[in-house]
């Protein structure tokens, strides 16, 4: 292993726009560093499905010519930016990770690729995503297996896996994943990194569905707010969008002062959580209680019975996916995947209906347990991180989704939740703290991750490259 030598890569969307106003450097020069970081890194990590860097550089030397001038579009005019494959971007396919048929090249951008376009990003790549983006792994059927940058041996989670890859190896400073059940978090806590699951409609979807959000994963809490600025804007393709924001993502003077603050390491269900995953969450508890926040610790509000449903309720929806193939393609679906959908066969309608009426109680139990506080803090995932070759922390398609119990409440009560480095197990491997606020307190929940970002001075990651 070698280490990754810092270069423009690394550097901010704010440095970068610095750097391009000052006249140090150029996107140009930007991009490049990216696709050099990139050609060095993709033999091991495999993190990209799609890349044009040829388009990528006419747009980046337009937006050159914008700096020169004084007129950029917005402060990511020029930036790089990843897109996961199951968000559209015009004249690519869309395989959804999966090995089956043959996806062609889709005419339109998704809300979130033309919001980024129209600011001056630079979306050169579409990352990687599992089978249908139902495992927390970089397992495909597809793409084969993405790994850690930081320890290739190891997961990078997912859904989002080819997005947390490319933002821990440091293709550029902001990509977009998807989540709905853990997958922009759960390679946050598991690649270190920093990540936002946004409120429910607050960025425009052109597939809205139950629980689905898209959101920024960056290496610093301030590329978070960078990314919202530009993609939680409206779009009328979604028809669960929220109202305009009014203002930005930012919270002037932040202080934790005052805040109420609950507090929960054990989820009440599924996998039970690690004790270094657990004392790293308390640890960071303690530091928002000791600048002056009224910490709470809570009692779990999440129980077998709600996880179960909720994993049902997808079996079903996938197989639903997987019976529609022919017999050659379903054979290409990973076996996993494959097994566990297979769980959903033939569930009857009152089942189905069962398992909906569960994820409504989950909404009701969530939103009741946290109502008083002005955020929750707990572990992404209740296990460090995994080996690659795994689909999930576990190997039996039989069992019931347990390491996203801390996760997926939030998707369904449509709350946001932040996800922040706060530090590592004795072997080394990264453990996140999600922070998770009110619905529509986007801006409070960053504001509170960029807090214990700058207070807790975690290390960042050692990333290598085989």
């Amino acid at each position: 292993m070698s280490h990754l030598a810092p270069t423009l890569a690394d550097l901010s969307s704010a440095e970068l726009a610095a750097g391009f106003r000052a006249g140090e450097f150029d996107p140009v020069a930007v991009l490049d560093a990216v696709a050099e970081r990139a050609a060095a890194c993709e033999p091991t990590l495999n993190a990209l499905w799609h890349e044009d860097f040829e388009a990528a550089r006419m747009s980046a030397a337009e937006s050159a010519a914008r700096w020169r001038a004084g007129e950029p579009r917005s402060p990511l005019d020029g930036v790089p930016v990843t897109i996961k494959e199951n968000i559209a971007k015009r004249g690519v396919a869309m395989p959804a990770g999966n090995a089956a048929g043959d996806p062609q090249p889709v005419a339109c951008d998704a809300p979130v690729t033309a919001h980024l376009r129209a600011a001056g990003a630079l979306v050169f790549a579409s990352t990687v995503m599992p089978d249908w983006g139902m495992l927390s792994s970089g397992v495909s059927s597809r793409h084969g297996i993405t790994r850690s940058p930081l320890d290739p041996a190891l997961t990078t989670g997912g859904s989002s896996s080819g997005a947390g890859a490319a933002a821990a190896a440091g293709y550029g400073p902001i990509h977009i994943g998807t989540d709905i059940g853990g997958s922009i978090r759960l390679p946050g806590t598991w690649l270190g990194l920093a990540t936002l699951k946004p409120s429910f409609g607050r960025v425009p979807l052109d597939a809205p569905y139950l629980g689905r959000a898209a959101g920024p994963i960056a290496r610093r809490v301030s590329d978070l707010v960078a990314a919202m600025d530009i993609i939680g804007r409206p779009d009328v393709r979604d028809y669960s969008q929220l109202p305009p924001l009014d203002g930005d993502y930012t919270v002037a003077d932040y202080s934790v002062v005052g805040k109420r603050i609950a507090v929960l390491t054990d989820a009440g269900c599924g996998m039970p959580t690690d004790p270094e995953v657990a004392a790293t969450v308390t640890a960071a508890a303690g530091l928002f209680e000791a600048e002056g926040a009224e910490v709470t610790s809570i009692e779990p509000f999440m129980d077998e019975r709600l996880l179960n449903d909720i994993d049902r309720f997808w079996r079903v929806r996938s197989w639903a996916d997987y019976k529609r193939l022919d017999s050659d393609d379903q054979r290409k679906i990973l076996p996993y995947v494959a097994q566990w959908c297979l769980a959903g066969a033939d569930i009857p309608g009152s089942e189905l209906m069962r398992c909906y009426h569960g994820i409504q109680e989950m909404r009701r139990a969530t939103v009741a347990a946290t109502a008083e506080f002005d955020l929750v803090l707990s572990p992404v995932a209740p296990v460090a991180a995994f080996p690659a070759e795994w689909p999930m922390p576990f190997n039996d398609p039989t069992q019931t989704m347990g390491h996203i119990s801390f996760t997926v409440p939030y998707n369904m009560s449509e709350q946001p939740a932040a996800s922040v480095n706060a530090g590592y197990t004795v072997d080394g491997r990264t453990v996140g703290l999600q922070i998770a606020g009110r619905r529509f307190d986007d801006a409070g929940v960053l504001a509170a991750a960029a807090w214990f970002e700058a207070r807790a001075e975690v290390p960042q990651p050692v990333r290598v490259v085989g």
